[in-house]
């Protein structure tokens, strides 16, 4: 019955996913920031989202009514909040990945290989991974400008990346070191 309490309890488990328990890695392209800055995001990483998706709809003329049928999936822009530090090696690593793919003065790109890929990972509050998402063809299309102000003195630094993809994969629990 919906009114009992126990019930509802008991059909929550763990008590409820919480949304702090997450971790980012995102491994840069080749030459690109190099393990300190993977590592560093993987701590700096402030906030970001399990994904979602959209599965398109077409609409089929017949006999005067419209009949729809399923289409193509889509993939929603990723954004991750990322805390700065006064090294900026996670963020001179996007300057770098995002010049690589289109140079300021010379509009080349650099590394033709300039696709990453991304793990998003969602932990029970005992620590143990319970549910991931692996990120394909992940490539930042948007740094956030960082605001600096004399008011801000009790702050940290902190900037958004909004990172596109081709798609995103379920990952199990056992692909995650469970």
């Amino acid at each position: 019955m919906p009114f009992e309490l126990n019930s509802f309890k008991t059909a929550l488990i763990g008590e409820g996913a919480r949304p702090t328990l997450f971790d980012v890695i995102l491994t840069f392209p080749g030459g690109i920031g190099g393990a300190l800055a993977t590592t560093k995001l993987n701590f700096t990483c402030k906030a970001a989202q399990l994904p979602g998706k959209t599965l398109g709809v077409i609409e089929v003329p017949y006999f005067g009514r419209k009949i729809k049928v399923a289409g193509d999936q889509t993939f929603a822009e990723w954004t991750i909040t990322v805390i700065n530090d006064e090294d900026f090696v996670t963020r001179n690593a996007f300057e770098s990945w995002m010049s690589s793919i289109n140079q300021h003065n010379s509009n080349l790109r650099t590394n033709p290989t300039y696709h990453a890929s991304a793990v998003v990972t969602q932990y029970s509050k005992v620590g143990v991974p319970v549910k991931g998402y692996k990120f394909e063809g992940v490539w930042p299309s948007d740094l956030a400008p960082i605001d600096v102000s004399w008011e801000s003195n009790d702050a940290i630094e902190e900037y958004t990346v909004t990172l596109n993809y081709n798609w995103w994969e379920s990952v199990g629990t056992s692909d995650l070191g469970a």
